[in-house]
């Protein structure tokens, strides 16, 4: 299948901390398994092996732009309005605010190639179509515009992100779009001249100079 995930704000986090959250430039893995999950209703701490058949190829329409949220929790209240602590109390005073800072996408779009087992694949298409929990693209205060679900069933859906699915508009005066193919493992159908592989912990990417004329 292939998706597409935009929405005015994306989170796809790496290392976040409890004061720190980050995002990569493109979704991860676990983001997405994470948007099947919550489309199936798998509850928190339920295995998730059933998804380590699939493999994802992501292609970058939109990097986006990335933004740092100052939040912060908890500040100006009496102390019974406090964030409460995990031994059941309230912070101490002087320390109730809670300060955190979030970085986000805004206005990224990203086509997303899903290969997997015909019924795994079916059974989440079923599920996208009619979601017992809302997805959300890395956080939960990041809905995802439509549509989710570009395409149900496609023979390659690799090949549809380099040759079907419509590319973004290109910038005045070039003849040509650019676009990232970001990958979790060296493909055969990808042309090695485009390819520049390196490690990472969720996907071996490629980031490729990829580029073809839009139709």
């Amino acid at each position: 299948m292939v998706l597409r995930l935009a929405g005015p704000l994306q989170s796809w986090g790496e290392h976040s901390t409890f004061g720190e959250r980050d995002t990569l430039r493109f979704p991860t893995r676990s983001g997405i398994i994470g948007i099947f999950a919550a489309a199936q209703g798998l509850h928190r701490g339920e295995p998730l092996s059933r998804y380590t058949p699939l493999r994802f190829t992501v292609r970058v329409d939109r990097p986006g732009v990335h933004l740092t949220d100052f939040h912060t929790a908890g500040g100006g209240l009496p102390r019974e309005l406090t964030v409460p602590t995990a031994a059941g109390g309230r912070r101490e005073q002087g320390k109730d605010t809670i300060v955190t800072r979030r970085m986000y996408l805004a206005d990224a779009v990203f086509s997303v190639a899903v290969e997997g087992p015909d019924d795994l694949i079916g059974q989440i298409t079923t599920a996208l179509r009619a979601p017992h929990w809302q997805p959300y693209l890395g956080r939960r205060s990041c809905p995802p515009d439509q549509p989710l679900l570009l395409r149900e069933h496609a023979d390659d859906p690799v090949a549809d992100l380099r040759e079907r699915v419509p590319l973004p508009a290109r910038t005045p005066g070039a003849d040509q779009v650019t676009v990232d193919l970001i990958t979790e493992e060296p493909r055969a159908s990808l042309p090695a001249a485009l390819a520049r592989w390196r490690s990472r912990p969720d996907y071996h990417r490629a980031l490729a100079d990829y580029a073809r004329r839009p139709a």
